[in-house]
């Protein structure tokens, strides 16, 4: 399939998935600064969270469905319908609103919560097919330094998604006239979707599948879509207002594990399972998916949780807090291209994931033992830390995987590890906000504890709603109590990754293959 490929066509190709992947990381990050913008002019502080949560449920429920699709079609139609996809429900998103209430859709901000949905429908397979088609044009021996590009991709984009998104919504009003600046935030992917299509229909080659579809399982699907839905929700709802115990909470969940107990028994059933639950026979698609469960929680732990110590317990502005997070999206950049250069160079991927662990456990004991008292600049030096740790997470496991994987079954198991990583950081974000609201509701003064500071959400880009508050940050008391609730949140966080550390030592380590051909047998 790829031996007949130049390597100008492989380049092209990997140049057009590249910028399609940057679209969907850098529409996780963007919007969130233009968020209070919008809610104003769209009046819907009741549901603002809403945006965010819809993008979400729809890109993590879609990926398993197009890992399947890419095993049964060309990539590069799945490719095209995802990028297609995500250009309509950005272009949608930036319209929201502007024709006044409309029928069956609602007000503006009703209609921003659905059009982001369709574009989660196609984020989904902007960062699933990435992975999948790299593995398509590169053997696994020489994939590390490509798969290394997808995790700078990713740094970059959140580093410029907060600030350009801070950008059109400021200064953005009247570069198209009659337009506001936060509908730029959408509008500027368009040019680039379509530059990334113009790639991916001109240069990338079809990349058909080893064997002739059978039919597709809707039912499994829309089972499966039934489950990760609810599932997603729930974990995403404030807690303030909707309790573990409340009745909505539980009956999402109820409902999510009845449909994904339904998905389970017609998967292991049906001739052409939207996942081949053999795959988990694997040890190697095991261990290190349930590895990347847990990291994916850790890297969500730090990313929402230090602009909140940076806020209230440093007394930063907002902006300043954002900037924080710089370090480690350039750590992330640095760690991942860096491990991916050494494995091609070097092999043995398994001793750069545990290094990289190691140095994550360094960096996060830092940021758990941080007193009220700590100075901006040292925040900066150990999230840099904690980012050369966290960058051979992102290409390195999917190597493992892909290199232990069929290549008939390579698209459900590359979108296995996305979709792992995805629905570990929404269960452990969820979890470490109950963590620091409860310690919260212990530590602050009572007269800290209006309903504002326990039900105002923060305004994150992922994650679940957690207290935030400005207004009692300069009170040694609320410093205190903020300062502890959020070391308790990296000191689970460091649990996560000790938890990964243990399961990537059980990992099998299979010699790199120097051809998309036979999986090798294990070497330790």
């Amino acid at each position: 399939m790829t031996e007949t490929l130049t390597h100008r066509q492989k380049m092209l190709t990997f140049a057009g998935i590249l910028l399609a992947m940057f679209l969907g990381s850098l529409d996780q990050t963007i919007v969130s600064t233009a968020l209070p913008r919008i809610v104003a002019d769209l009046h819907g502080l009741d549901r603002f969270t809403w945006v965010a949560t819809a993008y979400l449920v729809a890109s993590t429920a879609l990926v398993p469905i197009y890992g399947k699709l890419a095993d049964m079609y060309s990539r590069r139609t799945i490719e095209i319908v995802a990028v297609s996809i995500f250009l309509v429900g950005s272009g949608l998103c930036g319209l929201a609103g502007e024709f006044g209430t409309l029928p069956v859709l609602g007000d503006g901000m009703t209609q921003l919560v659905v059009f982001r949905a369709i574009q989660g429908f196609g984020g989904a397979g902007l960062f699933a097919m990435a992975f999948i088609i790299i593995a398509d044009l590169f053997a696994p021996a020489e994939r590390g330094r490509y798969q290394g590009f997808t995790g700078a991709v990713f740094g970059t984009s959140s580093v410029l998604g907060p600030l350009l998104g801070g950008f059109l919504t400021d200064k953005g009003t009247g570069l198209i006239p009659g337009v506001a600046g936060w509908r730029l935030v959408f509008y500027v992917n368009l040019p680039l979707g379509l530059l990334a299509l113009w790639f991916i229909i001109t240069q990338m080659p079809p990349l058909r599948p080893r064997t002739e579809p059978k039919p597709f399982d809707f039912i499994s699907a829309a089972l499966l879509m039934a489950g990760l839905g609810p599932l997603v929700v729930a974990l995403q709802l404030n807690r303030a207002l909707y309790p573990w115990a409340g009745a909505l909470t539980l009956g999402l969940l109820a409902g999510a594990a009845v449909a994904l107990v339904l998905f389970v028994g017609r998967s292991l059933r049906h001739e052409n399972p939207i996942l081949n639950f053999s795959l988990f026979k694997n040890p190697v698609f095991r261990t290190a998916n349930a590895a990347l469960f847990c990291m994916g929680g850790a890297f969500l732990g730090v990313i929402i949780f230090e602009p909140l110590f940076m806020v209230n317990v440093l007394g930063e502005s907002a902006t300043r807090a954002g900037a924080s997070l710089m370090p480690l999206s350039l750590g992330v950049v640095t760690g991942s291209m860096l491990a991916g250069q050494m494995v091609s160079r070097f092999g043995h991927y398994k001793r750069w994931m545990l290094g990289g662990l190691v140095l994550l456990l360094g960096g996060l004991s830092l940021l758990a033992t941080m007193p009220p008292t700590v100075q901006y600049y040292q925040v900066l030096i150990y999230l840099a830390v904690c980012g050369l740790g966290l960058g051979p997470t992102m290409p390195l496991y999917t190597l493992a995987v892909q290199n232990a994987t069929e290549p008939t079954l390579m698209g459900q198991a590359t979108s296995a590890s996305q979709f792992f990583r995805q629905i570990g950081g929404a269960l452990a974000a969820s979890a470490l906000g109950a963590v620091l609201t409860f310690t919260l509701a212990h530590s602050l003064p009572a007269a800290a504890q209006t309903p504002a500071t326990a039900a105002r959400p923060a305004v994150v880009a992922e994650g679940p709603a957690v207290p935030a508050t400005t207004a009692g940050a300069a009170d040694p008391a609320v410093r205190a109590a903020f300062a502890t609730a959020i070391r308790r949140v990296y000191m689970v966080d460091i649990l996560l990754v000790v938890g990964g550390l243990l399961l990537t030592l059980l990992v099998p380590e299979l010699p790199l293959r120097k051809a998309n051909e036979k999986v090798p047998t294990a070497v330790e």
